[in-house]
């Protein structure tokens, strides 16, 4: 039993030890671990010492951003301070400036005051400067002197002799339609007479008061004579050129009697310095602006009435040639009824053998009276219709020149007609067909194609002529434009021109051969 016992305490007492053992390691294993816990650690906090600097930092920082915070409300508020008192005195200044510009305005004005009277003082003295010196210039250089400020005056007389002697050519022409642009587009010839008539009687009431001249002589009776002797002498002279404005050119009959103005008191000077107003010779030049004016605006009604009668003997034309075409038509439709009429009877008496022959009659004259059924309708269509008609584009090289077209309308039923008729004895050579257009309103189409080539008129004066230089593909293109599809002719075949142009080198060849 004790034998059990020692046993039992034995194996309890290596159980204890055993397990001694194994706790001891457990608690070396854990004091190794914390230490290597405690290790760690103060690496850690070794290595977070470094920055022991910048958390010092950012406390300043703190500080010093609170310490500018109540800087800067000190700041602004000495700045309210400061900026009260600025207004306050900006007021006062305010007040001065307004009291001191009101000072100084005043000072303007009186310096004004004074500067105008030195001015005027100063004008006065050298005008007396002037004229002490043209006259110490007279005393010094005499004839010398005054031929120098005459000079312009000496030259204009020389020109205006040259111009008499030598003729005026083209070098004074002035475009007539410049002086009619002037006008309003309602002017007319009768306005243009009322104008003209103020002007002569203006002119005449310059005459009789003593305004159309003057002179230096005393005695009433000489100043009289010289006065007269330089007013007729003009005035038959202005009246001359006058009487050619249907024939001259305003700018021409302009400097003719400007030219007879410097040469009339060039002789009056003669006579006491007996010369015409500059005013006298404006009255005579507006009278001849509105002769000129009223000439032309006359030329222009007769042009206008012209070409108005000339529309109207063209369109009866046109309704002449419409109902020929008309009663044409219907004759013809008669005939091809009756015809036909006939045909049908012999078609249904004769044989077999004569019918095929009989209904190709029949359809052959089926085919006519439909031709003639509409021929007719044409022709009443047109009737009708007032403003169609065709616009043509033609040329006569041998006439006109290359690259130059005439650009018509006509409302005859053939156009060509107006084409032969254009090319009479008048021009010397018939006209070549570009392009013949049909169009509804055929005085439109041409008033708008006009329009586009203005600038290519051959006749600047007279747009009525109808006459372009201009190439022929610029105007087909213009016209594919616009949207209208036509035939064209591009190269102008000029037969007779061309055949007489061989015609005159073979003779030139048979003179050089024969010689």
């Amino acid at each position: 039993m004790l034998i059990f016992i020692i046993l039992a305490l034995i194996i309890t007492i290596l159980v204890i030890k055993k397990s001694k053992t194994k706790l001891q390691k457990t608690l070396n294993e854990t004091v190794s671990n914390l230490n290597k816990t405690i290790r760690e650690k103060d690496d850690i906090i070794s290595e977070l010492s470094k920055y022991q600097d910048i958390i010092d930092v950012q406390s300043k920082c703190d500080e010093l951003l609170s310490n500018a915070q109540n800087e800067a409300e000190l700041i602004k508020k000495r700045y309210e301070t400061l900026l009260t008192f600025a207004q306050i005195e900006a007021e006062k200044i305010k007040e001065k400036s307004l009291s001191a510009k009101k000072q100084m305005d005043e000072q303007i004005k009186i310096r004004k005051v004074e500067y105008d009277n030195i001015l005027s003082t100063a004008l006065e003295q050298s005008k007396q400067i002037i004229s002490d010196a043209n006259i110490k210039a007279e005393e010094i250089a005499g004839d010398a002197y005054k031929a120098l400020n005459n000079h312009k005056e000496l030259e204009q007389k020389a020109k205006a002799m040259k111009n008499v002697i030598e003729g005026y050519g083209n070098k004074y022409i002035i475009p007539t339609h410049g002086i009619l642009d002037e006008l309003a587009d309602d002017f007319g010839y009768a306005e243009a007479g009322i104008e003209l008539k103020k002007s002569r009687q203006k002119s005449k009431f310059m005459v009789e008061n003593g305004l159309a001249a003057k002179c230096d002589y005393v005695e009433n009776n000489r100043k009289t004579t010289a006065i007269n002797f330089v007013t007729d002498a003009f005035n038959g002279k202005v009246d001359t050129i006058l009487s050619t404005v249907k024939s001259t050119n305003y700018g021409v009959l302009k400097q003719k009697i400007t030219d007879s103005y410097i040469l009339v008191n060039n002789l009056g000077e003669a006579f006491r310095n007996a010369v015409i107003t500059p005013e006298y010779l404006q009255a005579r030049l507006d009278e001849l602006k509105w002769a000129v004016a009223a000439f032309e605006l006359k030329e222009k009604e007769k042009e206008e009435q012209r070409l108005i009668k000339e529309q109207i003997r063209e369109e009866e034309r046109a309704r002449r040639d419409y109902e020929k075409a008309i009663k044409e038509a219907a004759k013809e439709e008669e005939m091809l009824k009756k015809l036909m009429a006939k045909a049908q009877l012999q078609l249904q008496e004769a044989n077999d053998q004569q019918k095929a022959e009989y209904e190709s009659k029949l359809i052959d004259l089926q085919k006519k009276l439909q031709e003639a059924e509409e021929k007719n309708q044409r022709a009443l269509s047109m009737a009708q219709q007032t403003k169609s008609g065709h616009v043509y584009i033609i040329s006569n090289v041998g006439s006109f020149g290359e690259d130059v077209y005439k650009i018509g309308m006509t409302r005859r039923l053939d156009p060509l007609d107006r084409v032969k008729e254009l090319g009479d004895a008048s021009v010397p050579f018939t006209f070549d067909v570009h392009s013949m257009i049909f169009s509804d309103d055929a005085p439109k189409l041409e008033t708008e194609l006009h329009k586009i080539f203005n600038k290519n008129q051959v006749n600047k004066v007279n747009p009525k002529k109808e006459f372009f230089k201009v190439n022929i593909k610029d105007v087909k293109s213009q016209i594919e434009k616009m949207g209208i599809q036509s035939k064209w002719t591009m190269l102008a075949e000029a037969k007779e021109y061309r055949e007489s142009l061989a015609i005159e080198n073979e003779m030139k060849s048979s003179e050089e051969f024969a010689s």
